[in-house]
């Protein structure tokens, strides 16, 4: 999948985008731990000034039985296509498939082990973007022979390239389709082909969550901005506004209430322990110097998200993948 099948769009043209060019670009990167790396080095290395504060944290949930009956299931060919959404859905749904395997040899039972050892998958993988083909793809379960299989990925890394994929586009009245994901997402995909008659079963392998320490990972970082706007030779008005990039609109929620948060906790009374700062001072610590969700402009993925943001009268620019070369693009044309 090309990285570079970016639609961008941007709202609200102010004069944050209109800044010295010798001012480093500052970005958030909201992404989950695990999955933020290779974004902030890449951004790193084009110059910007990259700020990890994650608004999702991924929680393994409990494998019930009916996600191993499930799992049965589609080993047995009951599914048109298998559909996986991240990479985290794809190591965990990974792991069960080989314990399956493990115990079906353990007890010997050479019936089901057919069954269980089809080769090639007993159905199309479709994994939603490169990243979770790279997992699929690098499994250590020998018995899917990626040289022979082809990993499937639809055109753009979204719910209406997804749709489009002929092995999506052809599901019939009572065709059965199975979902590796994680607790919540991806309705449209979901809601259009139960609209056409099609059976959908998921297996929510994880949750996400807010990190707990998330609010307090930002008001640093946001207490370290503003003391450095204070003693920056360029205005405030023309410095760029600090970009966020937001993958979902759980992580966006996470985002706002982290913000609103920050605002609501600058305006309480001071404590007894800050008798050591002037009144002016505590004034303006606590009323002029905090950030609101205008105050950072937002690179947001796919459709859905950029409308909730747009809603918001927000500054943004609408990507369709992940891939750093999309993220730096996005930012990059629109200055």
């Amino acid at each position: 999948m090309s990285s570079m099948s970016t639609h961008t769009t941007s709202i609200h043209s102010d004069a944050s985008t209109d800044t010295p060019s010798s001012v480093p670009k500052i970005v958030i990167n909201t992404r989950p731990l695990a999955r933020a790396a290779a974004l902030t080095e890449y951004l790193q290395a084009a110059g910007m000034t990259v700020v990890e504060i994650p608004m999702l944290a991924l929680q393994s949930r409990p494998t019930t039985d009916s996600d191993m009956a499930m799992m049965r299931q589609w080993l047995a060919g009951e599914y048109k296509a298998l559909v996986i959404i991240s990479p985290t859905a794809a190591a965990a749904g990974l792991a069960v498939w080989q314990s399956l395997k493990n115990h079906v040899q353990a007890n010997n039972d050479k019936r089901v082990e057919t069954n269980y050892q089809i080769l090639p998958p007993p159905s199309p993988l479709i994994a939603v973007g490169s990243a979770t083909a790279a997992v699929l793809s690098q499994s250590d379960i020998s018995d899917i022979d990626t040289a022979s299989y082809q990993i499937l990925q639809p055109t753009v890394a979204n719910n209406e390239s997804m749709l489009a994929m002929p092995e999506i586009e052809d599901l019939q009245a009572g065709d059965k389709l199975l979902i590796w994901r994680g607790l919540g997402g991806r309705r449209l995909l979901v809601d259009t082909l139960e609209a056409r008659g099609v059976h959908i079963d998921s297996i929510a392998w994880y949750e996400r969550s807010m990190p707990s320490d998330a609010e307090i990972h930002y008001q640093q970082w946001q207490q370290q901005f503003l003391a450095g706007d204070a003693v920056s030779s360029v205005a405030a008005p023309q410095r760029p506004k600090p970009i966020v990039i937001v993958s979902s609109g759980v992580a966006f929620e996470h985002w706002t209430t982290t913000v609103k948060e920050a605002q609501t906790q600058a305006i309480k009374p001071a404590p007894a322990t800050s008798l050591a700062m002037d009144s002016h001072t505590v004034t303006h610590t606590q009323h002029s110097t905090q950030l609101t969700l205008s105050d950072f402009s937002y690179v947001v993925l796919g459709e859905r998200l950029a409308n909730i943001v747009a809603a918001q009268h927000l500054h943004h620019w609408r990507v369709e993948d992940l891939a750093p070369d999309t993220i730096l693009c996005a930012i990059t044309s629109q200055t």
